[in-house]
């Protein structure tokens, strides 16, 4: 008896192997499955910084003078102060550097003492200012004239971080007569760069 009649004679064995093998051939294609998940993070944003100055004597051109003096004589001292601040998000080094001079014959600019203190920091979330007389630090150079301040680098400002700065000019008490009614204007200029 041939198999093909074997199988024939005994459907149930045929259909019973058939079952057997179609399983295994399942198996065989479903074992090349793998199992997968994924996950997504959406809406990744970005945003720069700010980096931006306020200056209590106004911006632009709108600013006014940190101190004017008329009709001194020998050994006067004017005295201005200034609020500057650190109103962007990111901290920033600060500088001062002097502009826009305009200057007599022999130069008044650079008979004038000059002595600039960084008073301190403002406290109690920028409410209370410190003091001028104890607790600073001078930030120009000994000696310095009006005509000579050039950069002179602040330190770094964190963010809404707010300092008060003193200016005293000072004609010097051996100050003669060649600059009897002379005058000159300087610009005081504030700037900042990411720290």
């Amino acid at each position: 008896m041939s198999r093909l009649s074997a199988l024939a004679a005994h459907p149930r064995r045929t259909v019973g192997a058939l079952a057997v093998v179609l399983a295994a051939v399942g198996v065989t294609v479903g074992s090349g499955a793998n199992f997968t998940a994924s996950a997504a993070n959406p809406a990744n944003t970005f945003t720069a910084g700010t980096l931006s100055i306020d200056n209590s004597k106004g911006n632009g051109s709108a600013a006014s003078a940190i101190l004017s003096a008329s009709g001194m004589k020998p050994g006067d001292t004017a005295t201005g102060t200034v609020d500057i601040q650190n109103t962007g998000s990111v901290a920033g080094a600060f500088t001062l550097k002097t502009s826009n001079a305009v200057d007599s014959t022999p130069s008044i600019l650079g008979q004038l003492d000059v002595k600039i203190v960084d008073c301190g920091a403002f406290t109690n979330n920028n409410t209370t200012a410190p003091s001028c007389t104890t607790g600073t630090t001078t930030v120009s150079a000994n000696g310095a004239k009006v005509s000579s301040v050039g950069t002179i680098s602040l330190g770094s400002f964190a963010a809404n971080e707010k300092h008060r700065y003193k200016f005293d000019v000072t004609l010097p008490s051996g100050t003669d007569n060649t600059f009897q009614g002379k005058s000159g204007s300087i610009a005081f200029d504030w700037t900042a760069a990411t720290a």
